[in-house]
């Protein structure tokens, strides 16, 4: 007992080395949340093309047809088909290479000759790669979906865009979000590379820790429980959050 007061002492009340755990979870957690949200507008941007081109909401125009508005709608048409190529390379390229060596190049890279903050770059490279994991998942979501529920909203008279809106996506949402919601704590536990950056996030932080005392066990346990309790609160979050929504549905 005696023992574990000193190695509790030595690693987290001495030098207030507890500090480093706690400027770590700050980082870690500001780079989730913004990274969240910026995987998650990719994502659904992504997944909304990817669907459409799949189920060809975009359909190629017929000069007979148009006539004058033919020019406009066939410039709109490629246009389309360029983003989807795009969406199809991004995809491809993002889940084809590890999360690591993106951030790796995003840093060194892309920033390299940039003075640009390190927790914008983390933030940028986590972002864009939960986005194309996202946009999978909604992907699948909406594909889902009967092609009637399309079509009665077409009936209502709403367009397309209006139809995805207000009646695709919150239905693909209902049924994505356990998989969202998984890719978000995905997300949170991938953050602990942001060493490789040299950016003091949790994981770094444990391990100054450990560092400084020649002590590996109790600062890698702190950094292992903090994250669990993070996973936890973000799992009952997730599930609240599907109880409420089936609620609704009753």
């Amino acid at each position: 007992m005696q023992n574990f007061k000193d190695q509790f002492y030595l690693n987290f009340i001495k030098d207030d080395r507890w500090q480093y755990l706690t400027d770590g979870l700050k980082t870690t957690l500001l780079i989730t949340f913004f990274a969240v949200i910026l995987g998650l507008v990719l994502g659904f941007l992504a997944a909304i093309v990817r669907s459409t081109a799949v189920r060809g909401g975009v359909k190629k125009p017929h000069p007979m047809k148009e006539k004058g508005r033919w020019l406009v709608k066939m410039a709109g048409y490629y246009l389309f088909k360029l983003v989807d190529l795009i969406c199809q390379v991004y995809l491809t390229v993002i889940r084809g290479t590890p999360t690591m060596i993106q951030l790796l190049i995003m840093y060194y890279v892309i920033f390299g000759s940039v003075n640009v903050d390190k927790r914008i770059v983390a933030v940028l490279a986590f972002g864009i790669n939960s986005g194309a994991y996202v946009a999978e998942i909604v992907r699948s979501g909406i594909m889902a979906i009967d092609i009637g529920q399309f079509e009665a909203g077409r009936s209502l008279g709403l367009g397309y865009a209006a139809t995805m809106w207000h009646i695709i996506l919150p239905q693909a949402f209902k049924n994505v979000l356990p998989a969202l919601g998984n890719e978000i704590i995905v997300l949170l536990k991938e953050t602990s590379i942001s060493g490789y950056i040299a950016l003091t996030d949790l994981t770094h932080g444990g391990n100054v820790i450990r560092s400084q005392t020649y002590s590996a066990f109790m600062p890698l346990i702190a950094v292992a429980l903090i994250y669990l309790a993070i996973v936890s609160l973000l799992a009952a979050g997730v599930s609240r959050l599907e109880r409420r929504l089936r609620t609704s549905e009753r």
